[in-house]
């Protein structure tokens, strides 16, 4: 059988992706120091790990499979131990009838599918992925060293006799009082603590508590990305629910409506909030914990990462006596960070600051800040007629949802306050179209729009294993990127994957940002109801920065991955006069 080092040596140079000179170097080190030939090219910057696995599955005849789109059952994991999926770089996908698909970083390794074929006793049917990606998902699917208070805590949990009580069946639920005593128990005490606590220590922005047909499962959404951990028998998801509501001050008795609540912990001399939102579904009620760790956020407007003149204009428009301020983008896009900044640094004795949220996230010292409750009647549009009787110099309104409050908010700015919003459109020209097709007037907007700020999000590389790497001028075109330095080959950075950062070569997030300032022409367009591309077209003729190109400057400066550039910005067309 042909060794995969012989096919791939015979492969890259027929297909002229590396030289000759280059492969003896990489085959050199090879020798000296042992390890895969294609995991060598590829951290030599010979070759992209995405082309690599792309020639090797034409040339093989093996379906590639992109891991981050795959969604594997348990009990498929559970067909190979952990020691020996790591070991041969595979993992488990799909099990139909007798055989087994195995994603593979080395398909043509004999020695492998044999060892996998009399262990399991099925027929072995490899396909390839990247090696990086294998390993990633064998962490995720056969867990890592902080999940393992939960894991021993479960299965300590589920040999005692006390949780024989509670009823799997969804349609007979416990008494209250039983729900109750339940909660009270240590075993139940201890599992809410370490889930919690596991959510913290891997610095999680929600944890998701889930009940599916058969099972239960929890997941922590790390850096934008959800991770799913050991979860308890799904018999334990009443009580564990149960505990919730307890110390959320929630209706235990309730399950057929959703609820909303909150709570304070205290771990490691710090306090950490928990928003906690409940929502039955068709297999039990399902839980969603948004973790507020005041230690972990950046509320310093000079740390959130954006470019310095980026940073510039959005620290003199905030200094105006009056106007509109506009932050767009997604959910978890980092919006309500920017506007806290922004108020803290703006926060002084002088000024009367109010705002209106829903939910208030973080408690701001001298800040007044007021809980929307439309349950009750309390809108953000009744909440602002409140507001603009207590004489505010500054109001911040959490979210723009409908005509009724953006119709306020735009006579609050005519009137002499500054006022601070957010809006869910994906582009900072597209929220002047959005607000048209609301129904404001652009007369009113032109007159009361400061700037308008779209951001998001992208993973910071982690800097245990951080490394450097150098792509083609071919796939650099193909990607349509064309602010990158010129004379000189572009290097870009990623992370290999460590235990710090679970092997996902990422940790932390940093913020990118385009700032669009009402200029004169900018406010002719908006007259003309003019379309978006020609509003973003004007904006970047007058210097504003884009948040593709904001995300290539910070991947070429080793904040960020290429990768993650491209998966979370969209490119910008070419400018047209």
């Amino acid at each position: 059988m042909i060794s995969l080092k012989e096919r791939l040596t015979e492969l890259l140079i027929k297909n002229n992706l590396i030289s000759q000179e280059n492969l003896d170097k990489a085959l050199t080190v090879q020798k000296e120091k042992g390890g895969r030939l294609s995991d060598i090219l590829v951290k030599m910057g010979f070759i992209d790990e995405n082309d690599l696995t792309l020639i090797l599955s034409q040339s093989l005849g093996l379906p590639p499979l992109d891991m981050s789109r795959v969604k594997i059952d348990p009990s498929v994991i559970k067909i190979i131990p952990q020691e020996i999926a790591r070991y041969y770089q595979i993992i488990p996908i799909s099990l139909m009838g007798n055989s087994l698909t195995l994603a593979m970083a080395d398909p043509l390794n004999i020695f492998a599918i044999d060892d996998v074929k009399a262990l399991t006793g099925f027929e072995i049917n490899p396909i390839i992925s990247r090696p990086k990606d294998i390993m990633q998902a064998i962490e995720n699917y056969y867990g890592t060293d902080s999940h393992q208070m939960i894991e021993d805590l479960v299965k300590g949990i589920s040999d005692t006799e006390k949780m024989e009580l509670v009823r799997e069946s969804k349609d007979e639920i416990e008494s209250v009082e039983e729900l109750v005593r339940l909660t009270q128990e240590a075993p139940v005490i201890k599992l809410t603590d370490a889930i919690l606590k596991g959510g913290i220590d891997a610095k999680a922005s929600d944890i998701l508590i889930e009940p599916l047909e058969d099972r239960m499962r929890i997941r922590y959404r790390v850096d934008g990305v959800l991770m799913e951990t050991e979860s308890p028998p799904k018999n334990l998801l009443a009580p564990l629910i149960s505990r919730v509501k307890v110390i959320s001050a929630l209706d235990i008795a309730e399950h057929r409506l959703p609820q909303d609540g909150r709570f304070k912990i205290h771990l490691e001399n710090r306090e950490v909030d928990f928003r906690v939102s409940i929502l039955p579904t068709s297999y039990g009620e399902k839980v969603a914990l948004r973790i507020l760790d005041k230690a972990t956020a950046t509320l310093d407007i000079d740390k959130l990462g954006f470019d310095l003149r980026s940073l510039d204009i959005l620290k003199s428009c905030s200094m105006r006596p009056h106007g509109m301020i506009l932050v767009c983008g997604p959910t978890g896009s980092g919006k309500t960070t920017t506007l806290y900044s922004v108020l803290k640094y703006i926060d002084s004795p002088e000024r009367n600051i109010i705002t209106v949220e829903d939910p208030v996230e973080y408690q701001l010292q001298g800040i007044n800040q007021v809980t929307a409750r439309p349950d009750i009647g309390l809108t953000f549009a009744a909440s602002l007629r409140s507001i603009l009787r207590q004489d505010p110099d500054i109001i911040m309104i959490g979210e723009i949802r409908d005509f009724e409050t953006v119709d306020i908010a735009i006579k609050a700015a005519l009137t002499g306050h500054l006022v601070l919003s957010t809006l869910h459109t994906t582009t900072a020209a597209g929220s002047i179209v959005r607000l048209v097709d609301m129904g404001v007037e652009p007369f009113l907007l032109t007159s009361s729009l400061i700037a308008i700020i779209s951001q998001r999000l992208l993973r910071k590389i982690c800097l245990v294993c951080k490394e450097s790497y150098s792509i083609s001028d071919d796939v650099i075109n193909r990607i349509g990127i064309s602010n990158l330095p010129s004379g000189k080959q572009t290097v870009f950075f990623r992370g290999k994957g460590c235990k710090r950062c679970f092997n996902s070569g990422y940790s932390g997030r940093i913020g990118i940002v385009e700032v669009l300032v009402l200029s004169p022409k900018i406010k002719e367009l908006i007259m003309l109801r003019a379309e978006e591309h020609k509003i973003k077209n004007i904006s970047q003729q007058e210097g504003m920065i884009t948040l593709r190109e904001d995300g290539v400057k910070k991947a070429i400066d080793g904040l960020t991955t290429l990768e993650e550039v491209l998966k979370v910005t969209a490119p910008d067309k070419k400018l047209t006069s």
